[in-house]
């Protein structure tokens, strides 16, 4: 069976974890499958909006350790590839034209974690248990702490990977971590019902209203304005040519 089932619901790809007995935590495999799939979804014309799930009790617990183990620094280029492909795969929701939207319940922690954050909205089960746990484990919540600092602020992103300790949805929701808090069995009837929403708009609107977004959140006001600028030209020119 595949760790990673794909399923298309109209014009919404849902991609759902599955390592259910592992709480869908991240091996080499899965990591390059969700990757692969990401990418693949954002060259389909077919699809306007895409929901990650897991299969399970969790969304997803991480970093797969087991694995992670048999990185030692006597293996200098297997270490540098599964960094590579962890900081890829936490870089291309941003890259992506389609929105995605992510379904969290159970666990999400650290990897785990860091994939509901790179998410575009997500929708969190009341009883989550969303954090940062490794320096429990004597290593450090590395790439996750990029967008983790660029969502929360300083204080709070601090507090969450020093403190090691799991937050539930309403904090996640106070944070601005979650967009919805639901009751688990709700959570993904949720996300599945904003992903529709999203994919009903017009899809070079739509896409361009995320292009313009991530580009807009890491500069400062001068060039975020040129980025709306230049986005306000584009508009005009696919609106007029709808229009013919």
């Amino acid at each position: 069976m595949s760790e990673l089932i794909i399923e298309d619901l109209g014009a919404v790809r849902l991609l759902r974890l599955n390592r259910p007995e592992k709480h869908n935590a991240l091996n080499t495999a899965l990591t390059t499958m969700l990757l692969d799939a990401l990418r693949q979804a954002d060259r389909d014309d077919a699809v306007r909006a895409v929901v990650l799930t897991g299969n399970g009790k969790s969304f997803c617990a991480g970093a797969d350790t087991g694995e992670f183990s048999a990185l030692t620094p006597e293996q200098p280029d297997a270490v540098l590839r599964r960094a590579d492909l962890t900081t890829d795969l936490h870089l291309v929701f941003s890259r992506m034209v389609k929105p995605v939207i992510g379904a969290v319940h159970g666990n999400a922690l650290g990897g785990g974690a860091g994939l509901a954050l790179a998410c575009d909205l997500t929708v969190m089960a009341e009883d989550v248990r969303f954090g940062y746990p490794e320096l429990r484990h004597g290593i450090v919540a590395a790439v996750v702490m990029a967008n983790l600092v660029r969502q929360v602020g300083r204080k709070h992103a601090f507090e969450l990977v020093a403190m090691a300790e799991p937050i539930d949805g309403a904090r996640a929701l106070q944070l601005g971590i979650a967009n919805r808090v639901a009751p688990a069995a709700q959570v993904l009837d949720q996300a599945l019902a904003m992903a529709q929403r999203l994919a009903g708009w017009e899809p070079a609107a739509m896409g361009l209203t995320k292009r313009a977004f991530h580009r807009a959140a890491d500069l400062g006001l001068g060039e975020a304005l040129g980025v709306g600028r230049d986005a306000n030209i584009i508009m005009r020119g696919f609106r007029q040519g709808a229009a013919r």
